[in-house]
């Protein structure tokens, strides 16, 4: 059967609820794997395994097996593959488990076994040391990082390293002789500033002579480093922000190092590709890959002006030029792109462009030949909807004058019908508040322009993909700069006659839903807003959120309780009296980073005074929806809601 035909706008049904997610695929001995996020199955993310492109996919833990990892809260870095072998952080009891891979003829799925007993702490992001037969990764427990190893025979977690406080991305050099790592102290997140770690491994496996070789855990000269990775000769390759932007840089002979304590002068880092780009992305999870080593050539998706450009890069000889690298992008219709892995010539990613959804993608290198497919083709599960190109509204790049008049970034995705002066607008706020508006194929975007809206998807200040400055632009000016930035971007669209002033709505969720309810607070731009699990009360969320969130308003807004003015001055929850718009809320039950209180309270302050409010509670929910049914109705209760109060 093909897939099917949209004639008319797009039903709630065929935009979220049934295409699974593909997330982080790995090459191994030339066999590829990834987890599927399936939200029919209440988010469940089960691992898929292909020996070859011309056999099919199989299902490595079906049933109830759930592989994710909870540390820091965000997850990622679920599942590490080895020669023979699969490691895992179930769901539920948060251990680590194993899985023999299949072999020979062998295709039905094996059973895992237990390796570590249930216990409070959380496992993830982490490799095989085949040398040595275990798993090295991070535990989190008892408020705190540690580098463990655990045997793959199964035991108790061994400490390697104790982190000051949170550590990730461990990397074990090729010879299994050295281990880099990302290592970052409260009150800094990792994308404000991190350090390198680097250690030798002993015969018996412990860590010796620890030691950070690049970054700082101070104010002083702050940047942010990403993704370590090695290179077959024993060069360190890390992305690193202190130019400005998050450019590629390399240590050679880090193998070889023997650093002092305090060393007297600085390891010689080679800036690769000095550009105007980004290499990196905040480390809101773990796993993140933008750079990958094919066997031959170092690969790396780079970031200009909010759009992912696949490339590779020519590495200059160690030691002879300091800089110097050529970049060679490699041309594809995707401008979206994580996840990178490769293995002899051939790479995977998980993809998307403005044409395509997102999808796994596999590219031979050499021969420049790719296939994309959404995950709901590679599991085999019910395909989305197909739009032809007349059907599709594509992004078009908006720059405007933003807070304090700086240029400032968005994307304008017109009604498939053709905007006009009393067309409605919905302005999105992306979340984190680091995030990034994408323009890969997104059926939600489609949902809204097939029904005459506009969407306004805006790179406020403090946005990724734009360079440090950019992103430094909400230091201590969330609630402000991100307002004031939404409200310009509509304002243009509106004095361009693409929109009604009238018919301006605006949604988001978690950081984004802050944002919704601080500018229907503070501006008169917006007529409707949509929270999902947004941050009402700025003091409550400072005093009552997850450990790795525990410092991130000292940046935003400022230190808690010395700012305790600004965080009164900026919280909706205390100007409530100021919204005179409907507000529809959602919020899920079991969310730890933004508690449900929050939610409660500022609707039932809006209700008091007599704002038309409604408010949909999700039980089984956490911070972001997982279940088919919950994404469902959520945006189905969003549009009516909006077509109600707008009398569209």
């Amino acid at each position: 059967m093909g897939r099917p035909l949209i004639d008319g706008p797009l039903a709630a049904t065929a935009v979220v609820g049934r295409s699974p997610a593909v997330i982080e695929p790995q090459l191994h001995q030339g066999e590829l794997f990834w987890l599927e996020q399936r939200p029919q199955e209440r988010g469940r993310c089960t691992l898929l395994w292909r020996r070859s492109p011309a056999e099919p996919a199989i299902e490595l833990t079906p049933g109830d097996w759930n592989l994710r990892s909870r540390v820091h809260g965000f997850g990622g870095g679920a599942y590490a593959v080895g020669s023979s072998l699969v490691v895992f952080s179930q769901d539920g009891d948060g251990c680590l488990w194993c899985l023999e891979r299949p072999g020979g003829k062998r295709s039905e799925a094996p059973q895992p076994r237990r390796l570590t007993a249930a216990a409070e702490r959380s496992f993830g992001d982490g490799l095989i040391d085949e040398r040595r037969g275990r798993w090295i990764g991070v535990m989190e427990a008892a408020g705190r990082d540690r580098l463990v190893a655990v045997p793959l025979a199964g035991g108790e977690p061994l400490v390697l390293h104790p982190a000051a406080d949170f550590c990730s991305s461990p990397v074990l050099s090729p010879s299994g002789s050295h281990l880099a790592w990302l290592e970052w102290q409260q009150p800094f997140m990792p994308w404000e500033s991190n350090q390198l770690w680097w250690a030798t491994l002993a015969s018996e496996g412990s860590l010796e002579q620890v030691h950070p070789i690049a970054g700082t855990a101070s104010r002083s000269g702050v940047c942010s480093l990403f993704q370590p990775l090695w290179l077959p000769n024993g060069d360190l390759v890390v992305a690193n922000d202190r130019s400005g932007w998050w450019n590629l840089e390399r240590l050679a002979g880090a193998e070889q190092l023997k650093p002092a304590r305090e060393p007297a002068a600085p390891l010689p880092w080679q800036p690769l590709l000095p550009m105007e780009a980004e290499f990196a992305m905040p480390q809101w999870v773990a796993g993140m890959r933008t750079t990958a080593w094919d066997g031959h050539k170092l690969v790396a998706a780079a970031c200009f002006a909010g759009q992912w450009r696949l490339g590779e890069i020519k590495l200059p000889d160690a030691g002879i030029a300091p800089a110097g690298g050529t970049w060679q992008p490699i041309e594809l219709p995707f401008d979206d792109l994580a996840g990178l892995w490769a293995e002899n010539g051939r790479l995977v990613a998980v993809a998307s462009g403005p044409s395509s959804g997102a999808g796994l993608l596999e590219l031979d290198l050499a021969s420049r030949r790719w296939s994309h497919r959404p995950a709901a083709i590679t599991s085999g599960d019910s395909a989305p909807p197909v739009l032809t190109p007349a059907q599709i509204s594509q992004p078009q790049p908006l720059w405007f004058a933003g807070h304090g008049g700086q240029p400032t970034h968005a994307w304008y995705y017109p009604p498939i019908a053709g905007p006009n002066p009393n067309s409605p607008l919905l302005v999105k706020g992306h979340s984190g508040p680091t995030a990034m508006a994408r323009t890969g194929l997104n059926l939600l975007t489609q949902f809204w322009t097939s029904r005459g809206w506009g969407v306004l998807d805006v790179n406020y200040g403090g946005s990724t993909g734009f360079g440090r400055a950019y992103r430094r632009r909400l230091d201590g000016q969330w609630g402000v700069v991100d307002v004031a930035d939404c409200a310009a971007a509509a304002g243009s669209v509106v004095a361009a006659g693409k929109a009604s002033a009238a018919r301006v709505a605006i949604e988001g969720g978690s950081a984004g839903g802050f944002t919704v309810l601080a500018a229907l607070c503070f501006t008169e731009t917006f007529s409707a807003g949509a929270c999902r699990y947004g941050v009402a009360d700025l003091a409550a969320l400072a005093q009552d959120t997850h450990r790795f969130e525990a410092h991130y308003l000292d940046g935003l807004v400022g230190p808690w309780p010395e700012a305790k003015a600004l965080y009164e001055q900026r919280s909706p929850l205390l100007h409530a009296d100021a919204i005179h718009c409907p507000v529809i809320f959602f919020q899920g039950l079991q969310d730890t980073v933004v508690p449900p209180a929050q939610t409660e309270k500022m609707a039932l302050a809006l209700s008091n005074n007599g704002v038309p409010v409604e408010v949909h509670r999700f039980s089984e929910e956490g911070h972001g929806f997982r279940s088919g049914p919950v994404q469902v109705e959520v945006l189905e209760a969003t549009e009516a809601f909006f077509r109600r109060h707008f009398a569209l």
